[in-house]
């Protein structure tokens, strides 16, 4: 039986894998790699979280993450082009994230992982999924640059967990704190919102760089 929290994991699923293979499509590559590109930024921060609890990888078991991976794969591949076009694979990146981020410190406090490792644990989950895929595609990585990327896993994870902590219902919890996460990591979007880098703060401490 498929419960709400599971429809929200494919749906984190679908959208991650989705970046993945938009990725892949607009390298011009073949429906192997797009399909490839997809199942590794869908399950990569899951399979992650799951190899640190020492647990089987989830979509190992469940036959409908990988029957959502190739769909959304297949839905870039027999797709005009033109829609997707714009930042719909940022988008998609930033509902994965946080949905990952929030799952995966639910599940490691499930696992009985301490509060600030479960934190960390969530943060990991939401971001190592667009980090692979921009390592094979030989991209600089969205953790190498200012955007709030990790920051907003990070709110995420901590909203899960303060929500988990009240005792509110899990799906609720979780949703909440995926909404949070997904709202910040839209509006850096929208504004161009960035953290200061070391190189501005020291160079405007010890005047501009030689």
């Amino acid at each position: 039986m498929i419960t709400p929290v599971m429809i929200l994991e494919l749906a984190g699923v679908a959208v991650f894998a989705l970046s993945g293979a938009l990725v892949a499509a607009r390298l011009g590559q073949t429906l192997v790699t797009v399909c490839f590109f997809a199942l590794v930024t869908g399950v990569g921060g899951g399979s992650l979280r799951d190899i640190l609890l020492g647990t089987q990888a989830e979509w190992l078991s469940d036959p409908w993450v990988s029957a959502v991976i190739l769909a959304s794969a297949l839905l870039v591949w027999f797709t005009p082009e033109r829609w997707w076009r714009g930042q719909l694979l940022e988008w998609a990146d930033a509902a994965g994230l946080s949905a990952f981020a929030a799952l995966g410190t639910a599940k490691a406090l499930e696992f009985g992982v301490a509060p600030i490792p479960a934190v960390v644990l969530g943060v990991a989950s939401g971001c190592v999924g667009g980090i692979i895929r921009d390592v094979l595609a030989g991209q600089p990585s969205i953790l190498m640059r200012p955007e709030l990327y990790v920051t907003a896993a990070a709110l995420t994870s901590i909203l899960a967990l303060a929500a988990l902590a009240t005792d509110l219902p899990r799906l609720p919890a979780l949703l909440i704190a995926s909404a949070a996460g997904f709202a910040l990591r839209g509006a850096a979007l929208v504004w161009s919102i960035e953290l200061p880098s070391y190189g501005n703060k020291k160079a405007g401490r010890d005047g501009p760089p030689s």
